[in-house]
């Protein structure tokens, strides 16, 4: 049986097919149109699937959307009556979008899937999930458990933001909601609007902003913005908030709250907002903390799987992991919206066509996330040089060995290799790589590399065997889902004049033997590499381990600030000449920055240093 899932017209659209209840193939749009969280139907995506599935339309048995459109016109219209007169205008120009398209979305479905096949275009094969189903079967039917919690938390879908689910073999059944308006992901996404970032983009950075602040507005929002109860479950203040009726997130009862405006996105960053950042964050975490403990005491459930938006906060994860309120933990690796695609197929392969399911203990289904194109040896060649890059080509070995060497030799390092990841995390197949033990390569990647923020901080790639030498952690973590400490015998302590340091002058102090990695409180976001998932990249951290003692990679997306990670060769051969790459390397095709022709360089506008 061939289920294709689809999820679009929000953000970040995707696609995902199953064969069988095997996860075969699944992409996000963005990838394929270079446009940042697309939201367009995934027409590029669904035709990979199929591709990757060597299979038609005609063998598709149903197509999956990832919630019910028209529940969630029930709730927008239900919202601004309630809320009436306040926020007429945003009514007015939000009515004709939704009454013109959005409730007769199955129609647009079928039109889009005959664009891609005709043979898709079949109303009796098009099947709707519900938003917080598709979340949570995402989550659970791919985990290595055979019983779980499930607990979703997102910004809102048709009504839920927050849900309860418990997993036992192929059931799944949603058991506990918190709807709309109360929303712990919007509640971070607006502190994201009001610290100048982009809504359902920025919010991991102001994750990432948080350790060079103080939690000095955690209890004003505790006591203004969220009531939380004892059992995690919460109410938020809307005397602050304005998404319910206007088109921004907050309101001037929330400036006056903070005692300034939002901060505009050109603005410098202060103090203030390193704070604000670290007081939102720590309120997600004590709400995350409640919901987890009072579920696990109350159901008795010893497993745990985590998605919606909320589960990409990988510090609160971390957090989670530590609190042992669960023996185990399961992250779907797409999170958000993206894999609401692969909840939707796989809930209708279990729930509605009630197929067996098969677990394999210690084992997720995610094949590491290596889900999206990949590309044959001969075909890099010439994509290569249909764009004018000049290579070399070498062995498996050579591809190692050189790699590992520009690495040690303080290059910043294109990694294009095999299958493209899915979800917003590189892990090892579209990824920039760098020597974790310079104590200026974090500075350097961000200002001349990505073209981004300083503050922000890089990922560690670790061998998962060697991953408990290094951090404070001795359990798979192969999404970059979690945030452990660097043990301290790698540590480095801090003189009393560096600890009196405030906000981004914190950046340039090293704390650890791998500096690059180490976040401003000791902290980093983890991925394992494992043999089994990702041999090539495994066996490039083992060399670079045996030349340097230093089992860790640098490992951040390969992309540039504002564009989508890269997918094809071309792709990345363009980010390389458009920023100050100086070693690619794509399947077996070696590159080096001085052997190009300079008039191919792009010239990526946007780079700023905001300290």
């Amino acid at each position: 049986m061939l289920i294709l899932g689809v999820s679009a017209f929000y953000h970040d659209s995707a696609a995902a097919l199953l064969r069988d209840g095997e996860i075969v193939a699944a992409a996000q749009e963005e990838r394929f149109t270079r446009v940042k969280h697309d939201s367009a139907f995934p027409e590029n995506a669904v035709r990979y699937c199929l591709e990757a599935a060597g299979a038609s339309g005609a063998d598709v048995d149903h197509v999956v959307f990832y919630e019910k459109p028209f529940v969630k016109f029930e709730r927008l219209l239900e919202t601004y009556l309630a809320f009436a007169p306040k926020g007429f205008e945003s009514f007015r120009k939000a009515m004709p979008l939704w009454i013109g398209e959005k409730i007769f979305q199955k129609d647009i479905l079928l039109e889009a899937f005959g664009r891609v096949d005709p043979a898709l275009a079949q109303a009796d094969k098009l099947l709707f999930s519900e938003h917080h189903f598709s979340h949570a079967a995402s989550a659970f039917y791919p985990s290595p458990f055979d019983r779980a919690l499930v607990l979703t938390m997102d910004g809102v879908g048709e009504w839920t933001t927050t849900s309860v689910a418990l997993g036992n073999g192929a059931n799944l059944e949603i058991v506990k909601e918190i709807h709309f308006p109360h929303s712990l992901g919007l509640l971070y996404s607006a502190l994201t609007y009001y610290t100048g970032f982009k809504v359902n983009s920025g919010e991991y950075k102001v994750m990432g902003l948080a350790p060079y602040g103080e939690p000095k507005y955690a209890k004003l929002m505790l006591h203004e913005l969220i009531d939380v109860k004892a059992d995690g479950s919460f109410r938020l203040n809307l005397d602050y908030f304005d998404y319910c009726t206007a088109l921004k997130m907050t309101n001037d009862k929330f400036d006056q709250l903070f005692g300034a405006p939002a901060r505009k996105p050109d603005e410098r960053l202060e103090q203030r907002h390193m704070d604000l950042a670290a007081s939102v964050q720590a309120v997600t975490e004590d709400v995350v903390l409640r919901l987890t403990r009072a579920l696990a005491e109350e159901t008795g459930e010893k497993n745990l799987c985590l998605a919606g938006g909320v589960a990409l906060n990988c510090v609160a994860n971390g957090k989670v992991l530590r609190d042992n309120a669960f023996d185990d933990i399961f992250i779907q690796p797409a999170a958000g919206d993206a894999g609401g695609a692969l909840g939707a197929a796989l809930a209708a392969h279990y729930h509605q066509k009630e197929q067996p399911r098969r677990v394999t203990p210690g084992k997720d289904a995610m094949k590491g996330s290596y889900l999206g194109p990949s590309y044959a040896q001969s075909d890099i060649e010439n994509r290569l040089r249909s764009v004018g890059a000049r290579f070399t080509v070498v062995d498996d070995a050579g591809v190692i060995e050189e790699t590992a060497q520009a690495l040690i030799a303080g290059q910043a390092v294109g990694w294009h290799q095999g299958r493209m990841e899915f979800g917003p995390r590189a892990l090892g197949g579209r990824s920039i790589l760098g020597d974790p033990r310079s104590p200026t390569m974090q500075k350097a990647l961000n200002l001349k590399v990505k073209f981004r923020e300083s503050f922000r901080p890089f990922a560690p790639s670790v061998l998962r065997e060697r991953v408990s030498d290094w951090f404070e952690i001795d359990c798979d973590s192969p999404y970059m889902l979690l945030v452990a400490n660097v043990k301290a015998d790698h540590c480095r302590a801090m003189s009393a004049e560096e600890q009196s340091l405030f906000g981004i002058d914190k950046l340039n102090v090293p704390r650890s033997d791998i500096p690059a990695v180490t976040h401003v409180d000791y902290s980093a976001r983890i991925q394992t590499v494992h043999a089994d998932t990702n041999p090539r990249y495994h066996q490039l951290l083992t060399r670079f381990e045996q030349l340097t003692g230093c089992p860790v990679l640098i490992n951040t997306s390969f992309n540039v600030r504002g564009e989508p990670i890269v997918s094809t060769p071309e792709d990345a051969f363009r980010c390389f000449m458009g920023s100050d790459i100086e070693f690619l390397t794509v399947g077996n095709c070696i590159l080096r920055k001085a052997d190009q022709d300079p008039s191919l360089a792009l010239d990526y506008k946007n780079a700023f240093e905001l300290d």
